[in-house]
């Protein structure tokens, strides 16, 4: 998907949300229901997490200038981290708002409360539909749609409680509903949280095994020793690789370092690599002056030495 479909995507879903955020809060109020005020409140953090990832997908956009030698792509996983904090302290306070009325509940015109939900299912059906078409690998998307897909499975249980209601008069069913949604934002925003958080301290993509890449890379031809691998992601989609790499004597540290990047970009869509490449002395190192090898070429080397399988 381009940026531009991305967009229309988002602010298209973004319309559809505010225009039936104003009808819910009026109907709320007058039904005394705390569902669809809760309904309504996570609408007004869905509205707020689409304007926010516009705003992060035109910072992400714009090109490297001055220290920002990677741009602002991060922008877009500060937004994502923004809308995962923001289903945590919502769902804080609407599940104390559902437990204080577990215990004491108020009168609920469960008529109302069913006919609105049915119309935001439809509402928010439409808005998921058009945001799930955008690009979901980009956290920053798929942090706004999270958020519009928790406000539909929240008026699902919205409808069945005023259902509920209207059948049997069991106003608690109101609370029930809303303590639902809250299990379901804070899953999403456990999630959201974790997963930007990952990007912030460079830790290597989900799934992927540095210790793994590192063996593989050192197991091929004419690399006798890999260390100070670091894999990290400078955005959602968009890792990248450095590392120091020992060649064998008289080998060509040229080759040895394209068909590195090769393996990097082919087998684990790595294409941003900065690779240093160096010969060894004449006398190969032994197993146990491995780490001594790595320290004479780094003042500080760190991380694990990768050698040859000497099984292969």
């Amino acid at each position: 998907m381009s940026a531009d479909a991305d967009k229309r995507h988002l602010t298209g879903a973004l319309s559809l949300i505010v225009a039936f955020m104003a009808g819910e809060v009026v109907v709320g109020i007058l039904a005394s229901s705390l569902a669809l005020i809760s309904d309504a409140a996570h609408m007004l953090t869905d509205a707020a997490s689409i304007v926010l990832a516009l705003v992060a997908m035109r910072l992400a956009a714009k090109p490297p200038r001055g220290g920002y030698t990677y741009g602002l792509q991060r922008a877009e996983i500060l937004s994502a981290q923004a809308n995962g904090l923001s289903l945590l302290v919502l769902s804080v306070w609407l599940g104390y708002e559902a437990i204080r009325r577990l215990v004491s509940p108020p009168e609920v015109t469960g008529g109302l409360v069913l006919g609105t939900a049915l119309v935001g299912i439809v509402i928010n059906v439409a808005a998921t539909w058009l945001i799930s078409k955008a690009n979901r690998s980009s956290l920053n998307v798929e942090g706004a749609f999270q958020h519009i897909l928790t406000d539909l499975y929240a008026f699902i249980a919205t409808a069945v409680a005023g259902l509920i209601m209207v059948l049997t008069g069991f106003a608690r069913a109101d609370a029930i509903a809303s303590l639902i949604v809250v299990a379901l934002m804070l899953k999403a925003g456990v999630g959201l949280v974790h997963e930007s958080g990952r990007i912030f301290l460079e830790a290597a993509p989900a799934g992927l095994s540095p210790e793994a890449v590192g063996q593989v890379l050192a197991d091929r031809p004419n690399v006798s020793q890999i260390h100070d691998l670091h894999i990290w992601q400078i955005t959602s989609g968009m890792a990248a690789a450095s590392a120091h790499v020992l060649v064998a004597p008289g080998e060509d540290c040229h080759a040895v370092r394209a068909d590195l990047e090769s393996v990097l970009a082919a087998e684990y869509k790595i294409t941003h690599t900065t690779l240093q490449v160096d010969h060894v002395p004449d006398s190969l190192p032994s197993i146990t002056n491995a780490g001594e090898m790595a320290a004479e070429h780094c003042d500080e080397s760190h991380g694990p030495v990768h050698r040859p399988d000497a099984r292969r």
